[in-house]
């Protein structure tokens, strides 16, 4: 925790108590936890170690605008990525079932102090015979998620995580399913004045994009994994190791899908229709696929 850097966000990690991998996950995820990060940049063999996979992460997924230095985003000289490389780093993400579970939390426990007992009373134990600690709740920041003054919850959203340092300004990388159809949009230090602005420009995007769907021509299409076997197909696999089968592409996208086994769990390809339409700084890019997102979306709090 000594090379947390200064001001960051924090999560609540402290010295001597035990925390779960997925607390430390959920810590990452909701609140953009920096002291998470070096604990689980520190199982994972430490920090050096870590930045080296990311990088490695990036260069097989073909973002190749990103270079890493520190594991948790903190501003850093040559440190950068793009409104593309993120998009398709979160594709990747939303492969794996427990990056689409803890980026759709709206909110969780996270464990606090050991619980201190009354005069005269021992001290409780959990099920594993550990003392009993308290724990308080954490929401999640993506305010299109949760809603905040000024911004409402967006129909469909389900993650996928926002950031804000002051080298990059505000950004934020979303996902959204309607009638199947599924938008992953980025948004890179907006220059709208108005506030919240990359939530703003997001829910614009996203809707722009649900309308146009089928009524644009594509101007491109993500590049698949460099370990990807890319071919078309009228059936492209389902995204996703955990998901089963394959629906019928919506006609009139290309399509472009590509199967294989990539390293550091790529696994299946998202089969893209659609690509790129950069606009209001950010990255639109419409989904040809079915992903397995109608459980994140019922997640998301009502208002």
């Amino acid at each position: 925790l000594a090379e947390v850097g200064a001001g960051s966000s924090l999560v609540g990690v402290k010295e001597n108590l035990t925390y779960s991998v997925h607390d430390l996950w959920l810590g990452v995820f909701l609140r953009s936890g920096n002291d998470a990060v070096h604990v689980l940049s520190k199982m994972n063999g430490g920090i050096p170690k870590t930045v080296k996979d990311m990088q490695k992460h990036a260069e097989e997924l073909q973002a190749l605008d990103t270079h890493v230095v520190t594991p948790d985003g903190y501003d850093e000289k040559n440190q950068v990525s793009s409104a593309y490389d993120l998009t398709l780093i979160a594709r990747s993400g939303l492969q794996k079932k427990d990056f689409r579970e803890y980026c759709s939390t709206a909110s969780a426990k996270f464990p606090g102090d050991v619980q201190k007992p009354k005069e005269g009373e021992k001290v409780e134990k959990d099920k594993n015979g550990d003392p009993k600690r308290d724990s308080f709740e954490i929401q999640n920041t993506n305010r299109l998620l949760t809603g905040a003054p000024g911004v409402t919850t967006y129909k469909g959203i389900a993650g996928v995580k926002n950031g804000n340092t002051t080298h990059a300004g505000a950004t934020f990388t979303g996902v959204a399913e309607r009638d199947g159809r599924v938008l992953l949009v980025t948004v890179m230090n907006p220059s709208s004045t108005e506030g919240q602005a990359v939530y703003q420009e997001t829910a614009r995007l996203l809707d722009w994009g649900f309308s146009a769907a089928g009524k644009v021509k594509p101007v491109g299409e993500l590049v698949p994994p460099k370990s990807a076997r890319t071919k078309a197909s009228p059936n492209p696999t389902a995204v996703g190791a955990d998901s089963a089968g394959a629906g019928k592409a919506t006609e009139p996208a290309k399509l472009a899908a590509a199967n294989g086994e990539g390293t550091g769990g790529v696994g299946t390809a998202l089969a893209v229709a659609g690509g790129v339409l950069v606009l209001l700084g950010g990255a639109v890019f419409l989904v040809n696929r079915r992903w397995p997102l109608p459980d994140l979306v019922r997640r998301r709090p009502r208002g």
